[in-house]
């Protein structure tokens, strides 16, 4: 173990505090330290929750000096994106008209079931404004720079999650995705994601984006962390409507099962067609890995550039409709470039959202078939590593076109139909990371996070702590 709370992992920190050898106390001060140095130079934190944060940290110590259990995560910093509700703190989902909001009067779901696993909240993360964003150019909060180079993006909308964990200013974080937001800062910032099921965790008391697509989930350094944070936030909620009423299936004890006789395969067709060379490079390089479990599988689904159409469409309309009265309000307290697009989204004919989501259900029934023959599925998660702060183009298959909505390529057509995914960093593909998506059939995060712990072992994903520069 190292000597920094910078560099643990959430496991080391929950078992160091558990057999009494560090007190969560120690923990969270090294970590609020930590996010003091770096602010200037990432801006991942938008709220710093200290005085919550030594609370909490106090009674996991108070826990464990009476002999009680303080939790599997006991002491273990964490933070979230700034559109969970923490009591205390106003839920500005990145904005600047939420400001004006009152402090919310309880925490969010996820937040309450992580503090009853010991895990201790040290604040909340800057995010592109209303998750409408795949880069964190926050207008009113400025970007969130990426940790592993600081002339670069740390990914969108969950940037501030994303570059949190890379920098070890916490070793788990929490994010939202909806086409994207999770896998593509896990792809910019070289960490895990987990963006599962839709519906397995509970979204009560996030500020929603597209509820019919909405998902929240885990980053983290390591997998073992990523199934720790995961664990302990399932389990049924009748706050949120969209959370299946499921009992917890925990991941954590499954890590240990290797491949057994799951069957990879690849993404082929549109997922290459669009890829250029470092992705599909990390692609083949995690197909290689997992060697007879891919068996030189190729899988190609079914009119997958309509399925990204048409989340494009449902996310537009389903968005424009939720802001409708603020933007009549007060649409000049808008990013105007994020103004524009919900405007579009309220101006959406009704025929093109139920053919969209007509064509939705199609589509999800299609994909249900592929699993009958293949338990996991692999596909880049970004076409390309992170972009340049402020960068607006970039060149795919010699084609130049928007950074901003392209980031979503590979990603969107995936949440499109609510599957989990792992975002599984790759480093060894080119100068900055980039991250492969593995995808199930829904409900098997258990053995996504197994194929995972497969490719963290071999070594070819992996997640060191970003060596900031000073």
């Amino acid at each position: 173990m190292s000597l920094g709370p910078d560099t643990w992992s959430a496991l080391e920190i929950a078992t160091a505090v558990r057999a009494r050898r560090i007190t969560a106390r120690a923990i969270v001060h090294g970590a609020l330290e930590r996010i003091a140095a770096t602010h200037g130079s990432l801006n991942a934190f938008t709220t710093v929750t200290a005085e919550r944060a030594r609370t909490e940290a106090a009674a996991v110590d108070a826990a464990i000096a009476d002999g009680r259990d303080p939790g599997p995560l006991a002491g273990v910093p964490y933070a979230v994106k700034n559109l969970f509700d923490l009591a205390g703190v106003v839920t500005v989902a990145g904005s600047k008209i939420n400001r004006s909001h009152p402090a919310a009067t309880e925490d969010a779901t996820a937040v309450e079931r992580l503090r009853r696993a010991g895990a201790v909240c040290v604040g909340a993360l800057n995010m592109g404004e209303y998750a409408y964003d795949f880069v964190t150019d926050n207008a009113h909060d400025g970007p969130t720079r990426n940790p592993r180079d600081l002339a670069r993006s740390a990914g969108g909308s969950s940037g501030g999650c994303g570059a949190a964990v890379a920098a070890g200013l916490v070793p788990f974080s929490l994010g939202t995705d909806t086409n994207g937001s999770i896998r593509v800062p896990s792809s910019f910032c070289g960490i895990w994601g987990l963006k599962p099921t839709y519906g397995r965790l509970s979204r009560a008391g996030s500020f929603p984006f597209v509820d019919s697509l909405d998902h929240i989930g885990p980053f983290a350094r390591t997998v073992s962390d990523l199934a720790l944070a995961y664990d302990a936030m399932q389990g049924p909620d009748p706050r949120d409507p969209a959370c299946a009423p499921r009992p917890v299936e925990p991941a954590a004890p499954e890590l240990g099962a290797g491949l057994g006789d799951l069957r990879v395969g690849m993404l082929a067709g549109y997922f290459e067609r669009g890829c250029p060379p470092q992705a599909h490079s990390a692609v083949v390089a995690v197909a290689n890995t997992l060697g007879a479990a891919f068996g030189g599988r190729r899988v190609e689904l079914p009119q997958v550039a309509l399925a990204r159409a048409a989340a494009f469409v449902i996310t537009a309309t389903e968005a424009g409709t939720l802001h409708l009265d603020r933007l009549r309000r007060s649409a000049d307290a808008f990013d105007p470039r994020i103004r524009d697009r919900f405007l579009a989204g309220a101006l959406t004919p009704a025929q093109w959202y139920l053919q969209a989501q007509k064509f939705r259900t199609w589509f999800r029934q299609q994909v249900r078939e592929v699993f009958r023959d293949v338990d996991i599925l692999l596909a880049p998660a970004t076409p390309v590593p992170a972009t340049l702060l402020g960068q607006e183009t970039m060149t795919i298959e010699g084609v130049e076109m928007p950074v901003r909505p392209n980031l979503g390529l590979f990603t969107q057509p995936i949440s499109f139909i609510g599957l989990p995914v792992v975002a599984a960093p790759v480093h060894t593909a080119g100068p900055q990371p980039i991250a492969v998506q593995l995808i199930a059939a829904p409900w098997r995060e258990a053995a996504l996070l197994r194929v995972a712990r497969v490719l963290e072992q071999s070594g070819v994903c992996t997640s060191p702590v970003a060596a900031l520069a000073a």
